[in-house]
Order: structure tokens, then C-alpha cells, then sequence
């Protein structure tokens, strides 16, 4: 008996194996039960780690359960291979992008085969492949043409590093998960999405995935974001400026006491501008752009704000 167990050598010989016999190959045409299962695709960083393992190793266990129970499992494989990090990098290092993306696929990819995880290789994509990317292309030409896609000037979290960042990406001390510079907004054009359209569909479709976790159906409704309301058009009683707002209880309108206004509100440059008011609330303001969204969406952090000197008519009861 051995000392010690050579994986290494074990290991290869059996991928080795397992890769001449075609052994994760799937025939669509098989007569067997089908099972698809499709873990995200990772960006290629070209670095492994053990996120990585926790995730694809997982999902293999769950195809090789399934293949034993006789299932025609169907597993491929991709990479997530477009954005500003392969950009970002391939500028830190000196490289053209395509020249980064593709060395590190060639890196992680050998990397997950010693593993022995097991995928339908034949069917690898990755997102920057043209024969891939004209397709993601066509979807959004139909949705241009449809009009669900259309461009507004909105907030992002900048990075003057990185540029735009997720707010995922932003931690809860207001820096950059990728470089640590401090996160600050800024207002961009960009493209979006008409998903308040066809809002109430995708959560009655909700209902069909019976056999998804209940936490995981509430995030997606919660993403969905559909809220039912009215939007009452205020006044600014100084200038007359409209200030439409929308709420999901238009039957308190009475009541209403004060309005508060975002920091990277459109008209709140406009309102101070040569206001006696203008160096404290502007200041105020742009500390608070740098404030993350996950702390300004926190309904237990104590509430700051500054008075702007001007006022709001109401509509209904002036």
C-alpha cells in the first residue's frame, strides 16, 4: 500500500479517461429523461478561487446525481467575458482586451478540468465571441423596435478607476470593492428597460416555479420592483417648477407635512443656484452622493438632511 495517495497523477489519468470516452457528451436525440443544468457563467478573471469551487463543484455533484439516476443530463459552459474589468485590466497590464480575455479562458478552463468537473466542452461559449454576441444584439434591436428599450440621463456609482460600478460592487463604507477609491454619483445617459410594462406579467409568471425556494421568488419579485400608486405634481411655491412625486398612497395627500429631495435631483442644482442657502445645502449634497445606496436604503440608520429655504404647494389643500 501506498504512503501517500498521488492525486495528482490519479487524478489526470482518469479526466484523461473520462474525456477520450466522450463521458459528458449528451446526445439531444436520446431516448432518457432530459436534465439541463446550467450554473452562471464566471468571469474570466484567470484566477480560480474558492467561490469558484463552492459554486461548480456543487452543480457538478447535482449532474453526476442526476446522471446515475438515469437522466440525459445536459451541462454546458461559458464565460462572462464582456465588460469594464477585462477593459480595466487589459489597460493595468498593457495588453489589448482580447489578448486578456482569451489567455485567461485558456487559464481557467484548464483549471476547472483538473477538478474533474464535468462539462459538455463541445458546447463552450463565451460572451465575446461574435457568433454569440449578434444574438444578444438581435434581442435588443426587437426590443428598440417594440420600444422597450429607450436612453435617459440617470445616476451611477463612479469610480474614477474603475468608472461604473454595480452597487453590489460598492461597499457599505461608500469605496470601491475593486480598487478601494471612494464611490461618488454621477449622472450618465444610458439604457434602459421598459420592464414596468410587462411588470405584472413576469410576477404572475412568478407562480409557475413552484419548485424554486420561496426566498429566491421573493427576490425576483423584489427586483421586478412593481409598485401600483398615483403621481401627484407638486409646485415649487417660490418658482413654480413642478415637482411631480410618486406615491403608493395617494389617500394621505392631506397630511402631507414636508418633501425631501435627493441629492442627485436635476432640480435641486437648479433651485440653489445663487440661493442664500446654496454653499451649505450644496455641500450637504455632495456628501451625501457619496453615501452607498445599501446605507441610504437603510430604514435603521439615523436620517440627515438640511433645509433648502424653499417650499411645496399642495395640490389639493394648498
Amino acid at each position: 500500500m501506498q504512503e501517500k495517495y498521488p492525486f495528482q497523477e490519479i487524478e489526470a489519468r482518469w479526466q484523461r479517461e473520462w474525456e477520450a470516452g466522450g463521458c459528458f457528451k449528451v446526445d439531444t436525440r436520446s431516448p432518457a429523461r432530459k436534465y439541463y443544468s446550467l450554473n452562471m457563467f464566471p468571469y474570466p478573471s484567470g484566477t480560480m478561487h474558492v467561490g469558484h469551487g463552492r459554486n461548480y463543484i456543487i452543480g457538478d455533484v447535482v449532474v453526476r446525481y442526476k446522471t446515475i439516476r438515469g437522466f440525459n443530463v445536459l451541462t454546458p459552459m461559458g464565460w462572462d467575458a464582456f465588460g469594464l474589468p477585462a477593459e480595466n485590466a487589459a489597460k493595468k497590464h498593457g495588453v489589448h482586451p482580447r489578448e486578456w480575455t482569451v489567455s485567461n479562458i485558456a487559464k481557467m478552463k484548464r483549471q476547472i478540468r483538473s477538478w474533474g468537473v464535468g462539462y459538455d466542452w463541445d458546447r463552450e461559449i463565451a460572451t465575446c465571441h461574435p457568433g454569440y454576441y449578434k444574438w444578444t444584439q438581435w434581442i435588443f434591436l426587437k426590443l428598440f423596435e417594440r420600444g422597450l428599450a429607450y436612453q435617459k440621463t440617470a445616476p451611477v456609482n463612479w469610480c474614477e478607476l474603475c468608472t461604473t460600478l454595480a452597487n453590489e460592487e460598492v461597499r457599505p463604507d461608500g469605496s470601491c470593492d475593486r480598487c478601494g477609491r471612494q464611490v461618488s454619483k454621477k449622472d450618465l445617459k444610458q439604457w434602459f428597460f421598459k420592464i414596468t410594462d410587462y411588470a405584472g406579467r413576469l410576477l404572475d409568471d412568478l407562480a409557475l416555479l413552484d419548485k424554486w425556494p420561496e426566498k429566491v421568488r421573493n427576490m425576483q419579485a423584489n427586483w421586478i420592483g412593481r409598485s401600483e400608486g398615483a403621481v401627484i405634481r407638486f409646485a415649487i411655491a417660490e418658482t413654480g417648477d413642478p415637482c411631480p412625486v410618486f406615491t403608493t398612497r395617494p389617500d394621505t395627500i392631506y397630511g402631507v407635512t414636508f418633501m425631501a429631495i435627493a441629492p442627485e435631483h436635476p432640480l435641486l442644482r437648479k433651485l440653489m443656484a445663487g440661493s442664500p442657502r446654496e454653499k451649505e445645502v450644496m455641500s450637504f449634497a455632495e456628501r451625501q452622493l457619496k453615501v452607498s445606496a445599501a446605507q441610504r436604503a437603510d430604514e435603521a440608520a439615523k436620517k440627515e438632511g438640511v433645509f433648502t429655504g424653499f417650499h411645496v404647494r399642495n395640490p389639493y389643500n394648498g
